[in-house]
């Protein structure tokens, strides 16, 4: 790019630069801007939440790395953040400096954020002001860490907040050394966020805001007897939550997906579309059409059982394992997939095979609605992996980075080779270091004291995950999906 060429796509990105110089309005712009008003035709009411602090709290030398699978509205909560900050009475507007990455080279970065300062060089004339940076999609330029590294470290931008975006983040960025070591500033909050798809909570508020939302528990208090006591309250309407669940299974998070199936019953084909292509670019650029398809479908009907990757890739027709792995690999970079490995205690069991958990229960439904003689999921898989994904959030929220380190949650083995979904692991509390509660998924009706059988030898507690089945009686209880998503979110 040259020099015009950058300060064009910064003067465009950043309409309320001209407003604020003119004595306009600041925030007319969001009525006409082409990515609000594509969420306006699917809005529900939906907002994330995940850069409130930033929008409403003090302007500090805070840097942010902010992921999320394709699709998710990362650009959305980016400008949303951009509208809430020109808003403010204590901000000029021309403190706040949008600038999408795409098709950028690092060259390309740096220049722009010395455009940037100097394009709003007149809100520093009586004293110098700090910026706000909202750069998106920043990921997909190669040696940008290393840009951002350098400019934090000699020019003024190292004293701006800074939210740098991607959806996957590509091999040989050092984003902890170049960034996170010393350089992400001394303001509060995490400087590590995942932005994911709404949780059952968020599709509640949208879809059903009838049903009661039970408050969030911290999970190891998932068997206290405050929890059973805000159990019982709900018992009565245990089958209106299992038919929002089964819904949620349906559509998943993603927020135009929870739109179009609120409002027509289903999720358009085109949407479906949307998510394939995205993804591929992501995992698998130069395979066959129905490359994509095919592993989701795979990995749906398998992911209630550790993964022999060896002999998938060869159902599947990769070349090599060595292939097949580095594309599980990018579904967990591009936040598609999550690991759940084998645990001892907080230790991955070497040399065990790991579960593959899917993000969001619509990935499971793309191979069938898009390739004949696929498959649709089974809902006792949707709910193991929705409800391993809920919990593996409640840890990431207790402990920032865990998510992405891979450090949330892990299977066990009983003496007698039996399976618990998801074992204790060792997470922060107020007083101290504590665990979380046994979880095994038996998407069950009745008869639930049988399949309890297994958690209760090991560990002589826990919760057996049911479809509609409540009771806190005993040292195991029966707890159905929907009211342990809503305890753990």
């Amino acid at each position: 790019m040259r020099d015009d060429q950058r300060r064009q796509r910064l003067t465009d990105a950043n309409p309320w630069w001209r407003a604020a110089a003119g004595g306009g309005n600041p925030t007319a712009w969001t009525g006409h801007h082409q990515v609000l008003k594509g969420r306006a035709a699917h809005d529900l009411g939906y907002r994330t939440t995940i850069l409130s602090d930033i929008q409403d709290g003090p302007v500090t030398d805070l840097l942010v790395v902010l992921t999320g699978p394709r699709r998710i509205g990362k650009s959305v909560a980016l400008l949303d953040t951009a509208a809430a900050l020109c808003a403010r009475g204590d901000l000029d507007p021309r403190q706040v400096v949008y600038l999408p990455c795409d098709g950028m080279s690092a060259q390309d970065v740096h220049r722009c954020l010395v455009f940037g300062r100097e394009l709003t060089r007149s809100i520093d004339r009586e004293t110098s002001r700090p910026r706000l940076w909202l750069l998106d999609e920043i990921s997909g330029v190669s040696g940008w860490t290393a840009a951002l590294k350098l400019a934090r470290d000699n020019t003024a931008f190292g004293g701006d907040t800074v939210i740098a975006t991607g959806s996957r983040w590509a091999g040989g960025e050092d984003i902890e050394g170049n960034l996170l070591a010393g350089r992400a500033g001394t303001g509060s909050g995490r400087r590590r966020r995942v932005l994911l798809p709404m949780t059952f909570r968020d599709y509640l508020t949208a879809s059903r805001p009838q049903l009661h939302r039970l408050p969030p528990v911290h999970p190891s208090d998932l068997q206290s007897p405050a929890t059973a006591a805000i159990l019982e309250e709900v018992a009565f309407d245990v089958d209106g939550y299992d038919l929002a669940w089964q819904d949620f299974l349906t559509c998943g998070g993603f927020p135009r997906a929870v739109a179009e199936h609120i409002r027509a019953g289903a999720v358009s084909t085109s949407y479906l579309d949307d998510l394939r292509y995205s993804l591929r670019n992501d995992v698998d650029p130069d395979g066959p059409q129905d490359s994509l398809p095919r592993l989701l479908g795979r990995l749906a009907q398998r992911a209630t059982s550790p993964l022999s990757v060896t002999a998938m890739a060869q159902e599947l027709g990769y070349p090599s394992r060595d292939i097949f792995v580095r594309r599980l690999n990018r579904l967990v970079t591009s936040h598609a997939a999550l690991w759940c490995p084998r645990r001892e205690g907080d230790d991955i069991v070497a040399g065990s095979q790991a579960k593959l958990y899917l993000t969001d229960p619509l990935l499971a439904y793309v191979p069938a609605r898009l390739r004949a003689g696929l498959g649709e999921p089974d809902m006792t898989r949707l709910t193991e992996m929705a409800i391993g994904v809920a919990l593996a959030r409640a840890i990431d929220d207790l402990e920032e980075g865990r998510w992405v380190s891979g450090e949330t949650i892990g299977y066990v083995r009983t003496a007698s080779n039996n399976e618990i979904d998801l074992g204790p692991v060792t997470v922060p509390s107020p007083a101290n270091a504590t665990a979380t509660v046994p979880l095994e998924t038996k998407w069950v009706d009745q008869g639930w004291k049988g399949e309890s059988r297994a958690i209760d030898g090991k560990f002589g507690r826990g919760i057996l995950v049911t479809k509609a089945a409540l009771d806190t009686s005993g040292d195991v209880w029966a707890v159905p999906a929907p009211l342990l998503a809503l305890l753990l979110s």
